[in-house]
Order: structure tokens, then C-alpha cells, then sequence
């Protein structure tokens, strides 16, 4: 399977016979492997990783250099799947020289394209973006980075005014230049008039199944944590209820002595050891 590009997946939208995009997001090697191995169309460096892995509240504390780093991890892998690394808040708010600066570190990273939230006021910054060669995937709806202006994690136009403002965006920012667009935390119905008022995909994250794909996060999907998910999250495995009982599991081998028996262990040579012994070494 050839690796995927930027072409591919704004071309999708309306190819005869295309199935639905899957975008997958993941931090790390391992997750990298997994998810390309399963064939997803393209892996997520989220600002996520704030929540999912460094353990903050919000995405707001993550950093340009973290999400750097951890794309470089998902890049040595070498996937076939399309790389997109989120820029983090306040990392194309303040110029648009800085903006295109900190993206630019993200491709120097790994990343084959890069993901910014919001609407119409990111206009000059993804032209910017694009004018380098930069790639940019919007994400319109329900967007993270804005959670102090939004009161939380809520769901976004649930009424006439912002499913049209919805539309608007998402049109603006296909004229703009973005390859795709993320839709989060909007009605599936208004998704719905996004997908088909756009002629690039749009990738839905509880945004209903009208959307051209889907996005969820892999930590989210395997179960890696004993939590309570959103609504649109539907987990595949358990993998903490697994890994706990596993490691239990090995404590108790490791206290009760069966762990490391024979086969687990490094043994010299019968030669070499008579020697030792004869040396009182043994």
C-alpha cells in the first residue's frame, strides 16, 4: 500500500466506489505501528496528548516542542498513513511569521501536513501556511483550544445562526486552501449540511455519521483507561482492565519467587563455573 497524501485525501471526497476516512490519533511508536498496521488513512498528533498522556485537564498546556517531539516518534515508523500534527494554542495566534515558524518545526519533525482550530479569523494564517507549502487540515465546531471562551466542552451550533456561522466556516476555510476539515461536537445534522456544502472531506469527532470520516483518539478506542468517555466514544478493547490483571499478575510471579525461573535467565557455561568454583567464587 503506497503512503498517503495530501492529494489522496482531498481527492476522496466524491471518488467512486471511496470508502470512509479513517484518522486515527496517536503519540507514540508503538500506537503508530498499530494504528498504520490496521490501515488507517492518516494519524493524528493531537494536542491531545496534554490530556491523554502528560496528564493535564486541557490541551492549553501543551507546546510546540512537545508536539514536535512526539511527532518525530510517530514518523520514525515510517507509516503509510498520512502524519498531521495539531499546532497547539498560542502557536499561530500571535503572528503569522511565528505561526508559519512553528509549523514549520512540526515538518521538520515528521508531519506531512498540520491541523489549527477555528474559523474565518484563521484566514491569514493558513494562507500563509500554504504559500510555504505547509498543508493545513481546519477544525471548525467544538474546538478545544477555545474552552475558556466557550465555558467547556460543550456542544456547538445547536441552533439556526450557529449552524449557518458552521457552514460559513467551513466554507471559508475550503476556499482558503484546507485539504480537509475536522468537524467536533456539533449536531449531526449540521454536519450533515457542512459535508455537503464542502467539496473536501470533513472528519467527524461527535459530529454523527454523515461526516466524509472519522476520528478518535487510540488510547480512547483500546480502553487504556478506566474512565468515563464522551458519549461518541466507542471503545474496541479494555486494555487497563487487561494490563492491570497482567501486571498483577507479574508482582505476584516476582514476589512468590517464580519469576525469573530458568528459561528467563542468562546461565554460564559448566566449564566457566567449575572454574569460579575452584576460585571460591561460587
Amino acid at each position: 500500500m503506497p503512503k498517503s497524501t495530501v492529494p489522496d485525501i482531498r481527492e476522496h471526497k466524491g471518488a467512486i466506489g471511496s470508502k470512509r476516512l479513517v484518522m486515527i490519533t496517536a503519540y507514540d511508536a508503538p500506537g503508530a505501528r498499530m494504528v498504520d498496521e490496521a490501515g488507517a488513512d492518516m494519524i493524528l498528533v493531537g494536542d491531545s496528548l496534554a490530556m491523554v498522556v502528560l496528564g493535564y485537564e486541557d490541551t492549553l498546556q501543551v507546546t510546540v516542542e512537545d508536539i514536535a517531539h512526539h511527532t518525530a516518534a510517530v514518523s520514525r515508523t515510517k507509516p503509510e498513513a498520512l502524519i498531521v500534527a495539531d499546532l497547539p494554542w498560542l502557536s499561530y495566534h500571535i503572528s503569522i511569521e511565528e505561526t508559519v515558524k512553528n509549523a514549520a518545526k512540526l515538518i521538520r519533525a515528521g508531519a506531512n501536513a498540520i491541523k489549527l482550530e477555528g474559523g474565518r479569523r484563521r484566514i491569514p494564517m493558513i494562507e500563509a501556511l500554504l504559500s510555504a507549502e505547509i498543508p493545513v487540515m481546519g477544525h471548525i465546531g467544538l474546538t478545544p483550544q477555545s474552552i475558556n471562551a466557550m465555558g467547556g466542552f460543550k456542544v456547538q451550533a445547536r441552533d439556526t445562526k450557529g449552524a449557518m456561522d458552521l457552514v460559513s466556516a467551513a466554507k471559508a476555510l475550503e476556499h482558503a486552501g484546507c485539504f480537509s476539515i475536522v468537524l467536533e461536537g456539533v449536531p449531526s445534522q449540521v454536519a450533515s449540511m457542512v459535508t455537503t456544502s464542502v467539496n473536501i472531506p470533513t472528519i467527524g469527532i461527535g459530529a454523527g455519521p454523515e461526516c466524509d470520516g472519522q476520528v478518535l483518539v487510540l488510547h480512547d478506542l483500546l480502553g487504556f483507561e478506566k474512565k468515563i468517555t464522551p458519549k461518541f466514544v466507542r471503545s474496541y478493547a479494555q486494555f487497563h482492565v487487561e494490563g492491570v490483571s497482567a501486571l498483577s499478575e507479574f508482582i505476584s510471579d516476582v514476589r512468590n519467587g517464580s519469576f525469573p525461573s530458568e528459561d528467563e535467565s542468562y546461565c554460564l557455561s559448566s566449564e566457566t563455573s567449575e572454574e569460579l568454583g575452584l576460585y571460591g567464587a561460587m
